[in-house]
């Protein structure tokens, strides 16, 4: 073989070499998989930190981990059934379901981070590395009845404070503590709910109670306490 020959291949080897460690060595940036569901008519605004990775989503829409219990809280505070939005016979929820009852209901669902760094390649919030957080002034323009706002666990709560103009940091603020706070000229109703994940050690029955308190709070129509039917 020529030695020229010889040296092209080498020097297309180390290139290759390089792209890989570079592919390795460079933290991806991912920008959220869903965008905010924003109901028109929404008065209430729900917000999470950032979704779980490819491989542990269920379905294509905000807390779509078949192991988080987000839907099974909401299956529980309105109507008194864990597996409401679950698809039957499957391990999944139902976007479409799902999707039309926060609708109906006036919900809206956005996480509190635009673009972020699994720092461990995982979704545990303790890793989370937040590059972007979200555009919440333009949120709230397409919610002009909301008023209200829950966040979901303590990573959410500290991420949307920072974006918020308030007498409390989201660090000092406790497990179902209400906050006054404003955005812009938009006076607003902040309110610690605990995180869904399962992870996070509270009883399913206990999560749902403490969002129960909050939507009855908001005004909304919800089912008595019920235990679980999983």
């Amino acid at each position: 073989m020529p030695f020229e020959t010889i040296m092209e291949n080498e020097k297309h080897v180390e290139q290759q070499s390089k792209k890989k460690k570079t592919k390795t060595d460079t933290p991806e940036i991912e920008l959220r998989p869903f965008p905010p569901f924003l109901p028109p008519n929404a008065t209430v605004l729900m917000m999470g930190s950032f979704p779980p990775m490819k491989e542990k989503r269920a379905m294509a829409f905000h807390y779509p981990n078949f192991q988080n219990d987000m839907w099974r809280v909401y299956g529980l505070v309105f109507f008194g059934d864990a597996t409401h939005f679950q698809v039957p016979g499957e391990k999944m929820f139902d976007a479409a379901r799902i999707k039309a009852f926060l609708t109906e209901r006036g919900i809206g669902s956005c996480p509190g981070v635009r673009r972020a760094i699994r720092t461990h390649g995982n979704a545990s919030d303790a890793f989370l590395q937040v590059v972007e957080t979200v555009e919440l002034p333009e949120i709230l323009r397409e919610i002009p009845q909301c008023r209200r706002i829950c966040t979901t666990g303590g990573k959410a709560t500290e991420i949307l404070f920072a974006l918020l103009t308030a007498k409390k940091k989201g660090k000092d603020v406790k497990m179902g503590e209400t906050v006054p706070a404003r955005c812009g000229d938009r006076t607003l109703l902040v309110t610690r709910l605990p995180s869904t994940s399962r992870a996070y050690p509270m009883a399913l029955v206990q999560k749902a109670a403490a969002y129960r308190a909050f939507f009855r709070a908001a005004g909304f129509a919800v089912a008595e306490e019920a235990s679980p039917s999983i």
